[in-house]
């Protein structure tokens, strides 16, 4: 018999959603055998599977070895890359300058060096994360930007953080905002479009409708111009809802598309200024606009986190106020 005492990082999760991660050797269907005859206990006790977890409890787990994973010697986030562009830090969260060209998490292509996996190396030389201690949590991006889209990333370094952040996020007490160059102009100067997407996964790429459709997702963006030079629009983004590809695609459907965008628009509209080879869209501003308690993140109310060097504001003469 092996225990776990339940730590204030894997407080608030469901016991089964916990045991997953903390024993991810075991199979699911033992897990919820186990737990239904009593050789998982929670305070000496049978508990269900959708308890939430208190900092104290202590799990007993009457579980073959098999099916408890060695620690790693060596973490793979160690084999990642130390480069990180910090706006703003505490000992809750950090805010972070994604570069382009960077993943913002591991997929079947890159597993060691991305947004996420740096974070976790450079916390873990400064000695505020530690695999070893944790049973489930590791830091953790609160939102995420495309690979070719640079910008302001938010990540929690404890459990309580990201899911404050998590849910300021889903009340939309956090506003974001993005700078793009449109090839073309959108038919106004200022408005908010809303439209329905469906992601075709073979193509990473969304369609969109102009009523709902099954298994459909709702999307809304305002936007606001600038400035327009040379066939070319600069301008303000801001995000009511977080969708894949969300404002390249309805960018795209209004008829002007990101320059840079070949996905959703074609990069021979780029010809007469040089090729771009990737999306000109950058995640430049994160407003912290609590309307409602925040926790232990209270103390960050009203602060705005802005990316000050946008490289295609030169193609405007445009700086940022």
């Amino acid at each position: 018999m092996r225990s776990i005492t339940v730590n204030g990082n894997d407080a608030g999760q469901r016991l089964d959603k916990f045991l997953t991660k903390a024993l991810p050797a075991l199979p699911q269907a033992l897990l919820y055998k186990y737990l239904r005859v009593k050789r998982i206990k929670v305070n000496g006790k049978r508990a269900e599977n959708a308890y939430r977890l208190v900092q104290g409890d202590v799990i007993d787990l009457y579980v073959n070895d098999e099916f408890f994973a060695p620690r790693e010697e060596r973490y793979s986030f160690l084999g990642a890359g130390k480069a990180l562009d910090i706006l703003y830090e505490d000992e809750n969260i950090l805010v972070l300058n994604k570069t382009p060209g960077l993943l913002s998490h591991p997929d079947e292509g890159e597993y060691t060096d991305t947004l996420i996996t740096r974070v976790q190396r450079y916390l873990y030389e400064k000695g505020e994360y530690d695999p070893a201690d944790q049973n489930s949590f590791a830091p953790a991006l609160a939102n995420r930007i495309d690979r070719n889209t640079g910008g302001v990333v938010l990540a929690a370094k404890n459990a309580q953080a990201l899911r404050i952040l998590n849910e300021k996020i889903k009340q939309r007490e956090i506003e974001k905002y993005y700078l793009c160059v449109l090839a073309g102009a959108p038919p106004k100067d200022r408005d908010t479009v809303e439209s329905f997407m469906r992601k075709d996964e073979a193509q990473n790429k969304v369609r969109l409708y102009s009523h709902p459709v099954p298994d459909g997702r709702s999307m809304k963006t305002g936007y606001r111009v600038l400035a327009k030079k040379n066939g070319l629009t600069l301008a303000e983004i801001r995000l009511y809802t977080g969708r894949t590809h969300q404002i390249r695609a309805q960018m795209a459907a209004l008829g002007c598309p990101l320059l840079g965008d070949g996905k959703y628009g074609t990069r021979d509209l780029d010809a007469p200024i040089g090729a771009y080879r990737r999306q000109c869209l950058c995640s430049y501003k994160t407003v912290f606009s609590f309307r409602t308690d925040a926790g232990i993140l209270n103390g960050l109310k009203d602060r705005v986190f802005t990316v000050k060097d946008v490289p295609f504001l030169s193609l405007f003469d445009h700086t940022l106020s």
